[in-house]
C-alpha cells in the first residue's frame, strides 16, 4: 500500500515566492496527484498570494484567515488532512524534484522510522545556490547544542503527531527545533544523504531578520526543556548580542573570548552543581558576579548577560 502526503504551507505576504513553492509540491516526480493532499494557511496576505492560490484551486486547497502565526497555521492544517506522512513546507522555500519518492521509499521500507529529514540548499530570493545547509547525521545528544536539521526537509508520520502532538503555538521561531527535539526522544529519526530541499535566505525574512530574537527563544525553551542551556547557543547568542548593540561595538575578538569563555563557564558550573551537588543557583550566581574582575570591557557586556537572566 502506497503512503500519501499531507503537505502544509503557511503563508503570509509571500506572494512573489509561493507560486515557486506549490510548483515545487505539484511537480513531484513518480509520485501521482491522488497521492499529494496540499493546504495553504493564509494569515490573511494582501498582496498576489490569493490570486495565485485562485489559480491553482482543484490542485490543492486553501483558506486566508487571521490565524496565531506559523506554529497556528501549520497546525491548523495537519488537522484539516489525513495523509500519512506530513510535509511542512513554508511559502518561500521549495522541494526538489525527487523529494517525496526518497522519502516514500524510505518510510515504507522502515516502518519503525517516524522522521525522515535529508540535505538542504541555503538559495536566494532568485532561487540561486548560496551555500549547503550545515546538515549533520542523526545524533540526539548533538541535536541538543545544534539545530543541524533543516525544516523543509524533514517528513514525518502522522502517528508521530498523535502520539507526541504538533507545534507549540507560542514559540515563533525555534518551533520546528523544539518539534525535533521532542520527536527524537525515541532516536526515531532517518537521515538519508540527498538534497530534498531548497531554504531561502534574504534580508527581509524571519530567519535573518529576528536573529537575536530566536537565539533568545531558543535559550528559553531549552532551559524549560532539558533544564540547561548547552554552552554553543550560550555562545551563540553573545555573539549575535554582540553584533546588534552598539555599546558592544568597542569589543576585539579577545574581549569576546573572554567574555564566551566565563558563560561557558558559568553555564556548565549551573548545570554540574544543579544536579549533582544540589548547590543552589543564586549561590552560584553571586560567586560568578563578586569574583569577576570588573574590567571596562566586560561592563559593556552585561546587557547580555541581562538578557539571559544574568
Amino acid at each position: 500500500m502506497k503512503l500519501s502526503f499531507s503537505v502544509i504551507t503557511p503563508s503570509y505576504q509571500q506572494g512573489h515566492f509561493i507560486e515557486e513553492t506549490i510548483q515545487s509540491v505539484l511537480t513531484q516526480k513518480d509520485i501521482e496527484p491522488t497521492d499529494i493532499e496540499y493546504i495553504v494557511c493564509d494569515g490573511g496576505s494582501t498582496d498576489q498570494t490569493i490570486d495565485i492560490l485562485k489559480a491553482y484551486e482543484g490542485k490543492l486547497r486553501w483558506l486566508s484567515e487571521p490565524d496565531g502565526g506559523q506554529s497556528d497555521a501549520v497546525n491548523k492544517g495537519i488537522e484539516m488532512t489525513d495523509g500519512d506522512i506530513i510535509a511542512w513546507i513554508n511559502s518561500d522555500d521549495i522541494y526538489y524534484s525527487d523529494s517525496f519518492s526518497i522519502v516514500r521509499k524510505i518510510f515504507e521500507g522502515n516502518p519503525d522510522i517516524e522522521v525522515v529529514y535529508g540535505d538542504a540548499n541555503w538559495i536566494d530570493e532568485f532561487g540561486s545556490f548560496l551555500a549547503k545547509y550545515p546538515v549533520e547525521e542523526w545524533d540526539y545528544q548533538r541535536l541538543k547544542k545544534a539545530c543541524y536539521i533543516c525544516q523543509p526537509a524533514v517528513f514525518f508520520r502522522r502517528s508521530i503527531v498523535r502520539n507526541l502532538g504538533a507545534l507549540n503555538v507560542n514559540l515563533n521561531y525555534c518551533m520546528d527545533y523544539e518539534l525535533w527535539l521532542r520527536y527524537g526522544c525515541n532516536n526515531n529519526f532517518f537521515y538519508v544523504d540527498t538534497v530534498l530541499a531548497g531554504a531561502r535566505m534574504y534580508s527581509s525574512n524571519k530567519s535573518l531578520g529576528g536573529r537575536l530574537d530566536a537565539h533568545k527563544e531558543v535559550n528559553a525553551m531549552l532551559f524549560e526543556k532539558i533544564h540547561y542551556v548547552p554552552t554553543t547557543w550560550i555562545a551563540s547568542y553573545a555573539l549575535v548580542k554582540s553584533e546588534r548593540e552598539n555599546n558592544l561595538d568597542k569589543y576585539n575578538d579577545k574581549d569576546l573570548r573572554k567574555l564566551i569563555i566565563y558563560l561557558i563557564f558559568n553555564s556548565l558550573s549551573i548545570a554540574i552543581h544543579r544536579n549533582i551537588m544540589g548547590i543552589p543557583e543564586i549561590l552560584l550566581k553571586s560567586v560568578f558576579w563578586l569574583l569577576l574582575p570588573k574590567q571596562t570591557w566586560f561592563k559593556r557586556a552585561e546587557p547580555i548577560l541581562k538578557e539571559i537572566g544574568w
